[in-house]
């Protein structure tokens, strides 16, 4: 294997990290990214009912490699062989690796370039949810249970609402047990739940801001509160692709990909985590895809044969504070229990696998 092929990965989340990571050794590495620090978002909504979290899940980008570089900058047209950033640098590489995942609502991501913003934006939200007496989530999904539970459990006094316009929660191919569980739990910690309806219009505060407001839900329902979340909204970012790279790209802003995670059609270059449309987006996901990618990058250099990503049963861990949640593990006949979740991620919130990452990156160890 030669070591002066050139690999670009754009992204630098979950999938991101866990290609350039992968690549370093074998080829020169760039990774690009708008911020200069990855932000473990697993563990976000946790430092914002716990803000001595902030510090534990922000880890420099240019920590992680050992002999590739990192480069903060936005792409802003990329196609087979050609990456423009925003600062006017050109760069063309052998093998491309997009991996820009999607924009999702503060605070279960941050899009703060700089570090020390995003830490600032969190303390923010943090001193906000403290002044609040009643929290409004919209949105039933994996966040929206998730914070719900943070909250409540850290801030007991603070009533909860979630409004959501499906029947059900935790929409997606997931064992109607694990909602039950969720929907028990939910109920012990005094969370509202308010399904089959929505806002006849969203609050006039701005979002994570402390400040009274009353809504109407379209069923009748009006809700005073005085903070409120926007729990949905996943958005691919692929709007920087240009030429034969936007022709892979779906009505729903994802790009289609081969079994190898290369985007169809193209030889040397590959797309996961978010923007790929083989799987839902969830971290674990990304960071599988990523790593068959290095190594389909790595076979490709060396001429060997390529390996295809193979996609896992559901699976789902949601915990609903340090002690609570539910989850179901890939083909596991029972559900996993708040004990098992608490254990897999509720307590931890998988933060050491990256201080381990960022070799010598300023984190401290989880909380336990």
């Amino acid at each position: 294997m030669t070591d002066n092929a050139q690999v670009v990965i754009l992204g630098g989340g979950y999938a991101g990290i866990t290609a350039a990571k992968a690549l370093d050794d074998a080829a020169d590495v760039t990774l690009v990214d708008a911020r200069e620090a990855f932000v473990h978002n697993i563990a976000a909504l946790r430092a914002l009912v716990a803000p001595e979290w902030i510090d534990r899940i922000i880890f420099p980008y240019d920590r992680l490699l050992a002999r590739g570089r990192f480069v903060q900058g936005r792409a802003v047209e990329v196609d087979v062989g050609r990456v423009e950033l925003d600062s006017g640098e050109v760069l063309t590489p052998d093998y491309l690796v997009l991996a820009t995942g999607s924009r999702y609502p503060f605070p279960a991501k941050s899009s703060e370039q700089s570090a020390e913003d995003a830490r600032d934006s969190y303390r923010t939200a943090a001193a906000e949810l403290n002044s609040a007496e009643h929290a409004l989530l919209l949105g039933a999904g994996p966040v929206g249970l998730e914070l719900a539970g943070e909250i409540r459990t850290s801030h007991p006094d603070t009533r909860v609402t979630i409004v959501d316009p499906a029947d059900e929660i935790l929409a997606g191919p997931y064992d109607q047990r694990v909602r039950d569980e969720l929907r028990r739990q939910l109920a012990e910690l005094g969370v509202e739940l308010l399904l089959g309806t929505s806002l006849i219009s969203d609050p006039s505060t701005a979002v994570t801001e402390h400040h009274a407001f009353t809504v109407t839900t379209t069923g009748g329902d009006e809700i005073a509160a005085d903070i409120w979340y926007r729990c949905y909204g996943v958005v691919p970012q692929t709007g920087y692709l240009t030429g034969a790279l936007a022709q892979a790209v779906n009505a729903d802003g994802r790009i289609a990909v081969t079994s190898e995670q290369r985007v169809r059609g193209q030889d040397n270059v590959f797309a996961v985590g978010d923007i790929g449309d083989r799987e839902a987006p969830l971290g674990g996901r990304a960071m599988r895809q990523a790593a068959v990618a290095a190594d389909n990058v790595k076979a490709l250099i060396a001429g060997a044969e390529l390996v295809a990503y193979e996609p896992r049963p559901p699976a789902i861990f949601v915990p609903l504070g340090p002690e609570g949640g539910a989850g179901q593990m890939p083909g596991a006949d029972e559900i996993a229990g708040a004990e098992q979740v608490a254990e897999i991620k509720g307590r931890h919130m998988m933060v050491d696998p990256f201080v381990q990452m960022f070799a010598g990156a300023k984190a401290q160890p989880a909380p336990r």
